[in-house]
């Protein structure tokens, strides 16, 4: 049975191949093109995927986009209203992180990014930070892979699910801590390389199977 979702899964790359490598490809672009603004946009989304959908973060953004970088608490709480459902605690995790990001950095995230040269400290830095608020490994690592950056899977339940059918880790439960989760995506890196499929590619293709779709 196993072997059999396994040869499923080859078949159904090769299918997504062409929409999962333009959907990377956009990631990549995001920070070729985007400024420090649009990059931080993709940090607020991950703040308001976290917990709830990207669907939910997708539209988060889209009613706060134009006050992102100087909108104050009470209209990012208007805003959200209705649209998030968690109207009150979202707003106060983007604005402290903004405002911790201004007054430590000037804002300027390429610069912040750049600094890190280690793949896993430069995600420890947005998972750890007490003052990066709302998310952690997961979603610091979608972060990344949405800026451009490869190596990071985002181990969020429809893929520790899979890869708990697949046989592939021994239980679905989130990594709760930062060696685990780098155990697990260790665990998906190396059937990555078993089913000759990129890992980037499979995160997202995994994520496909179970929601029917290939969002960011």
């Amino acid at each position: 049975m196993k072997n059999e979702l396994r040869e499923k899964l080859r078949m159904s790359y090769q299918a997504k191949r062409g929409i999962i490598r333009a959907r990377l490809e956009e990631f990549r672009e995001v920070y070729r093109q985007g400024d420090d603004g649009r990059i931080f946009e993709e940090l607020a989304f991950c703040i308001c995927t976290a917990g709830a959908s990207a669907r939910m973060g997708l539209r988060s953004i889209e009613a706060l986009r134009d006050i992102l970088l100087e909108g104050s608490l009470r209209k990012f709480k208007s805003r959200l209203k209705g649209i998030h459902r968690f109207p009150n605690y979202r707003p106060d995790y983007i604005i402290h992180t903004r405002e911790y990001l201004r007054r430590e950095y000037g804002l300027r995230l390429r610069d912040l990014i750049e600094s890190f040269p280690d793949p896993h400290e430069r995600r420890d830095f947005f998972a750890r930070n007490r003052d990066i608020k709302g998310i952690g490994y997961k979603e610091s690592s979608h972060f990344l892979r949405n800026i451009g950056y490869q190596g990071y899977a985002i181990l969020d339940k429809h893929i520790l699910n899979t890869l708990y059918e697949l046989g592939v880790i021994e239980s679905p439960k989130p990594p709760g801590t930062r060696d685990r989760y780098i155990a697990v995506e260790n665990s998906l890196r190396q059937f990555a390389d078993d089913l000759g499929i990129p890992m980037d590619d499979l995160d997202l293709l995994l994520w496909s199977e179970k929601t029917g779709e290939i969002l960011k």
